[in-house]
């Protein structure tokens, strides 16, 4: 597939979703407000820039700029285009659910894999003086990455897939603070007649209460005991099994990483431009990976 067939299939889909139910989600100008340009024009020279890889609002509009205006003749100007990306902020959330409930048929009969990874706002020292979207955004440590940063955490549980990546089938965002096991609490209920696998961030006290009552088997690398040097034979075979079985979600993140860069969030100014930031990047890493790679 072509980048003009691309492109004519992000518009299309986006128009079919955005005039069916995501129009509510989108804040309303006044009633003297210039709408030539679209909000479905918006999302998709978003969700497209994205896609060819361009990380950042400057380099997508950029390119639209330059290569794009015989496909928009109405592009407004960069400032214009960002405070009307951020006008439909709350548009990329449920357009990745949507996403997601499409591709449900393909999950079923798989283990579960959870796992989370850092979107930055501001990285070591500086997260001390940073205040952008702190209705959501705060302090917290990333032990993976060994990184202190300010920012969020993006949370994922997908089902594992023979050969391929997992398909996510939730996606939630918290606080850099927020730890994992937290998260794991709040969806546990709706996680039953299953196995989960995660790292040791998602171990369990209670797991065998959990077994009982829910039929789901949460499997974690084996923590040692306080003063423990070593694991026993047994304890380090299971370890390295359920390492093996969660890789794939990691192999995700880093391909979502390398695709869209959305760990990185130091230009964003706002609480709407970091939820375009997360959740458009999101969206367009998935309908990428559904609708746009099997044609590529």
């Amino acid at each position: 597939m072509n980048w003009q067939e691309q492109l004519i299939t992000i518009y299309l889909y986006v128009c079919k979703r955005y005039q069916d139910n995501l129009w509510v989600y989108s804040q309303r100008m006044s009633n003297y407000a210039d709408l030539s340009f679209t909000d479905e024009e918006v999302i998709a020279i978003y969700l497209f820039g994205v896609i060819d890889k361009n990380r950042e609002l400057k380099k997508i509009y950029g390119y639209a700029d330059r290569h794009l205006r015989h496909w928009f003749p109405r592009l407004p100007s960069y400032t214009a285009f960002v405070q009307r990306l951020n006008k439909v902020a709350d548009v990329f959330a449920p357009l990745l659910e949507i996403i997601q409930q499409e591709q449900e048929e393909k999950n079923q009969g798989q283990v579960w894999l959870m796992d989370s990874f850092p979107v930055a706002l501001a990285k070591q020292g500086h997260r001390f003086k940073a205040r952008v979207a702190r209705e959501l955004a705060d302090a917290g440590y990333c032990s993976t990455k060994k990184l202190y940063y300010y920012g969020v955490r993006v949370h994922i549980v997908g089902r594992r897939q023979a050969g391929t990546l997992p398909n996510p089938e939730y996606i939630g965002v918290t606080g850099a603070s927020c730890h994992d096991g937290t998260v794991f609490d709040q969806i546990r209920p709706e996680l039953t007649h299953n196995e989960l696998y995660g790292d040791k961030a998602y171990h369990r006290s209670d797991a065998k209460e959990v077994k009982e009552t829910q039929n789901l088997t949460v499997l974690t690398p084996v923590k040692k005991q306080k003063g423990q040097r070593y694991l026993e034979p047994q304890d380090q075979w299971l370890s390295t099994a359920v390492s093996r079985i969660r890789q794939p979600i990691e192999t995700l993140f880093g391909w979502i990483e390398q695709q869209t860069g959305i760990e990185c969030a130091g230009k964003v100014r706002s609480y709407s431009g970091l939820m375009v930031h997360v959740f458009g990047k999101l969206a367009a890493a998935m309908f990428f990976w559904n609708y746009l790679r099997v044609s590529s």
